[in-house]
């Protein structure tokens, strides 16, 4: 049995038809859009954590055998063993540290050696915290805060997931841990006592004795500063550490570096 359609029912049809074809066009090209935009999300995240993370890293080192260069070609005449150890006696018969002299915005003034986060793991550090600073020059020094050896507290800051992410392993830091701060001067020791989770308004770690304000402080400090959590930035990790010894250049790296040191020179 053949049905016969009418034209009325045809002309129904087609009109239906015409009515739905701009809601399919637009569902179309809503999904299209969709679609481009979790591409461009997600290469920017990409470019975020990883390509950042490359091109700075690049440039750290960069950084890095700069420094120790000028630190060589610095350094007085006159290395040989005795001499090391005339100098590193007079370090542990309590000879002051040397505090350097402040530096312009956005110039190295020194290098960060932290075991803990690998043997190869050599950042620098610049005068700064402002994004044009962290985002290429490793860790950030608060103007405002101390200096390497200085009695008070000597404040840094980095980034945990991109442009290096020079603090990324700040949560794996266990008491004890050895971090090392390379200038032209020597090599200031200190040792990692404990961190604490706050929130981005608590600028009272920077004090002199962080958390305390008023109080004098008695020692040379140094203060690491990052995002929390790892992939957030919602509070402020603090990490602190008490300066412990140090060994001007002529009396070499302490061990713990010597290696990681003589291969920046060899560069």
């Amino acid at each position: 049995m053949i049905r016969h359609v009418s034209t009325k029912a045809r002309l129904h049809s087609r009109t239906d038809a015409v009515r739905h074809r701009p809601l399919r066009a637009t569902v179309q090209v809503g999904g299209e859009l969709l679609i481009t935009a979790g591409v461009v999300v997600l290469l920017y995240i990409a470019w975020q954590l990883w390509w950042t993370n490359v091109e700075a890293g690049a440039h750290h080192d960069d950084v890095v055998s700069s420094l120790a260069d000028s630190y060589v070609s610095s350094a007085p005449d006159g290395t040989a063993a005795q001499d090391r150890d005339a100098q590193t006696a007079q370090q542990d018969d309590g000879a002051e540290p040397p505090v350097m002299d402040p530096v312009a915005y956005g110039e190295a003034m020194g290098i960060m050696y932290i075991p803990r986060f690998g043997e190869d793991y050599s950042v620098p550090i610049a005068s700064g915290v402002g994004l044009d600073v962290l985002d290429k020059l490793g860790l950030g020094h608060y103007p405002e805060t101390g200096l390497p050896g200085e009695t008070g507290n000597f404040a840094v800051a980095g980034h945990r997931q991109s442009n290096g992410k020079v603090l990324d392993l700040i949560h794996t830091l266990v008491p004890g841990d050895e971090l090392y701060v390379h200038t032209a001067d020597g090599y200031y020791t200190y040792e990692y006592r404990d961190q604490e989770i706050v929130l981005p308004h608590r600028t009272d770690v920077l004090l002199p004795v962080p958390t305390r304000p008023g109080v004098e402080p008695s020692e040379p400090l140094l203060t690491l500063t990052t995002c929390w959590p790892r992939y957030g930035d919602e509070k402020r990790v603090i990490a602190y550490a008490v300066m412990t010894s140090w060994r001007p250049l002529e009396a070499g790296p302490p061990a713990a570096i010597a290696d990681r040191v003589a291969e920046i020179s060899r560069r």
